[in-house]
């Protein structure tokens, strides 16, 4: 049995356009560090580091599930995420300056996987591909009660989505910890068009 995000996890990877307060649960994902415009080609480098070791670490289970009694023999990759702050330069701006974007780019990592296999899958990939494998971090992310929205459209556009999201949350009584969102792509813009760009956007909110 092949497990599916998109079925097997509705509830967070949610496809609805209307804001909604819910608790993820606590996840572990590959993750790279950097700063600057995604635009640019130091991001562009970071994304052809991580999706080889995403898929690395894929066909490394694949090979497991072979030889033990797994409920899931393989499994889709999980969307890329990004966590977007930004630097303490562009805090103190009056203005957003994508140079100085602070973000966290990462691949879930499913619960299901051993955690024994993750090393050796991602020194193998970076044997093969010759890619700085060693600059992914795996990192837990605990458990979260957020606010969340999807949002069609161009990146740019997404303060429309955010607003109602804060609009949701305010009408909860509700507030938002921290101006750090994280956004989860659904479409890869490299083929979709920007007006048709589906991607979640969540911030965190305080407990009840």
């Amino acid at each position: 049995m092949k497990y599916e995000w998109r079925k097997q996890e509705r509830t967070t990877y949610t496809t609805k356009q209307r804001p909604q307060l819910l608790t993820i649960p606590a996840q572990t994902f590959m993750v790279l560090h950097g700063t600057g415009n995604p635009n640019g080609p130091a991001f562009q480098a970071q994304l052809q580091t991580l999706y080889p070791a995403a898929y690395g670490l894929k066909n490394a289970y694949k090979q497991y599930a072979q030889t033990q009694a797994c409920a899931f023999d393989d499994y889709v990759v999980f969307p890329l995420e990004g966590v977007w702050s930004l630097t303490t330069k562009g805090q103190q701006l009056d203005y957003l300056d994508k140079d100085e974007f602070s973000y966290d780019i990462m691949i879930r990592i499913p619960d299901f996987i051993p955690t024994k296999l993750i090393a050796p899958a991602l020194a193998a990939v970076k044997a093969k591909k010759k890619l700085p494998i060693e600059q992914i971090e795996i990192q837990q992310f605990e458990a979260m009660q957020v606010a969340q929205i999807l949002h069609v459209g161009a990146y740019d556009d997404e303060p429309a989505s955010f607003a109602k999201l804060d609009q949701l949350v305010a009408s909860q009584d509700r507030h938002r910890l921290s101006k750090i969102h994280r956004e989860i792509y659904l479409s890869d813009a490299r083929r979709v068009a920007p007006d048709k760009l589906k991607t979640i956007l969540r911030y965190r909110i305080a407990p009840n």
